[in-house]
């Protein structure tokens, strides 16, 4: 606390800071003023009262060791996230649960759930609670308890911060964002998809098919979307829409787009505004990060324009995707419901206590039945969760790849798609086998297939 105390008095001689980086130089640069380096030094000197002693007017006496100590726990708690430091720095974790005055929990991509011996007190709470709600940019008061928001790290904060609401005391939760994407043969190993599937989807993508990527809260929706939007020509343009910046696009031409929501209402800009404007700027292919609302007409009249679509929806099966876009507050007619190609489902499952994330189904979407007023689907991919594998129930028998896909890229006979659906399905099976897990090198032989076919790959087939 001395040291602090020290550190905001010589604070105000120094130039202003903007970024976290100048912020740490200017704190090295007060440590080093304020801490004198004496290797013989028993420890940091103390009064009676335990008050840190001068050396010096505003100079401390420690050794180097001390010194390093000092400045890692500045700048962890002043610059980075203090109690949580090395969990943000964990590449593994995906979320982080606090409840003041209870252990820490985190969620593991291997371990799953696991308890920490690491507590933020309720008393520690309140403070703690501002502090994280600054870093995002949206500060919580008792006036506004309950607030979303984006880290500087870009993993999303979520903060409940009345006693009133949180009965026992500040809560939060943070879903850790990871800088690089999983790739799609890392999906494969794991089992999420199968290479099957993943080449599915690199056809579907390459002749601009329109789908929706659905399931429930933290199942993986994201990780998968940005794992398969490589397979999308790297020449294409490609216009996001989003809330929070998930999103993560290789390709040189990406309009990325946020929603704003501070500040002065006629200011403001929502995923409804974002998707408009998308349809006046010639994008090839338009991906909000999630629809949740209103915002889901537009994306039908995209499709119906000719423009390629692909989002994420909370729904846990194709059925329950119809009835939420013909019904209340989206409202597509369901004779428009056939522009949406297929619908994929994703599922976080409990084995044994262990969490895996799985593609359930695929269904294609055939087209509207006036006869019953319905839509009618076809299940392309099953999930056995018995054996734990992905079935092709419309192997040779397709309504995307023949009827969608094989017609628009030329094939006489449409059941000539199926060559190239296994070639890809094989290309990835090698990629695996292979252990070409890195996100960057997996973009790199897709889009080397897309230049030179087979004999651009470095491996052999």
């Amino acid at each position: 606390d001395e040291i602090l105390k020290l550190i905001v008095k010589l604070a105000p001689k120094k130039e202003k800071v903007v970024t976290d980086e100048e912020l740490k130089k200017v704190l090295h640069e007060l440590i080093d003023e304020i801490i004198e380096v004496d290797e013989n030094a028993a420890g940091i000197p103390k009064s009676k009262k335990g008050e840190v002693k001068l050396v010096k007017r505003d100079k401390i006496k420690a050794t180097s060791l001390q010194k390093r100590n000092i400045e890692y726990y500045i700048i962890k708690n002043l610059v980075g996230s203090g109690p949580l430091e090395c969990f943000m720095n964990d590449p593994y974790l995906e979320d982080i649960h606090i409840i003041t005055g209870h252990k820490i929990h985190l969620v593991h991509k291997v371990f799953g759930m696991i308890k920490t011996n690491v507590e933020i007190s309720k008393e520690e709470g309140h403070e703690f609670a501002r502090k994280l709600s600054e870093k995002m940019g949206t500060p919580v008061s008792e006036g506004q308890p309950i607030v979303d928001g984006v880290l500087p790290d870009g993993s999303r904060g979520n903060i409940i911060y009345s006693d009133a609401i949180s009965i026992k005391g500040p809560s939060m939760t943070i879903r850790r964002f990871t800088e690089t994407p999983i790739s799609v043969t890392q999906l494969i190993k794991w089992g999420t998809l199968d290479a099957g599937i993943a080449a599915y989807l690199w056809l579907c993508l390459q002749y601009g098919r329109s789908f929706f990527l659905c399931g429930g809260t933290a199942c993986g929706k994201t990780t998968t979307m940005n794992a398969i939007i490589p397979f999308i020509p790297p020449e294409k343009k490609i216009y996001t829409a989003e809330s929070t910046p998930e999103l993560q696009v290789p390709h040189t031409v990406w309009q990325r787009l946020l929603t704003k929501t501070t500040g002065p209402e006629e200011g403001q800009v929502d995923l409804f505004d974002l998707l408009k404007a998308a349809l006046r700027s010639r994008p090839e292919y338009i991906i909000p990060g999630e629809v949740r609302g209103a915002e889901g007409s537009i994306v039908f009249q995209a499709m119906q324009t000719g423009h390629p679509c692909m989002t994420t929806f909370h729904a846990g099966s194709v059925t329950k995707v119809i009835q939420r876009f013909t019904g209340d507050p989206i409202n597509v007619p369901k004779t428009f419901m056939d522009n949406l190609d297929f619908v994929v489902i994703q599922l976080a499952i409990d084995r044994g206590g262990k969490l895996i994330r799985r593609v359930t189904s695929i269904d294609e979407i055939e087209g509207y039945n006036r006869e019953v007023d319905g839509i009618m689907a076809r299940n392309a991919f099953e999930w056995d969760p018995v054996e734990d594998i992905h079935r092709f129930k419309a192997n040779r028998n397709s309504f995307i790849l023949e009827e969608k896909i094989a017609k628009n890229a030329g094939y006489a006979d449409p059941s000539e798609i199926y060559l190239e659906y296994d070639k890809r399905k094989h290309i990835l099976e090698r990629m695996v086998e292979e252990d070409i897990m890195d996100y960057y090198e997996v973009v790199q032989f897709i889009w080397s297939y897309y230049k030179e076919g087979e004999k651009g790959l470095p491996i052999s087939l």
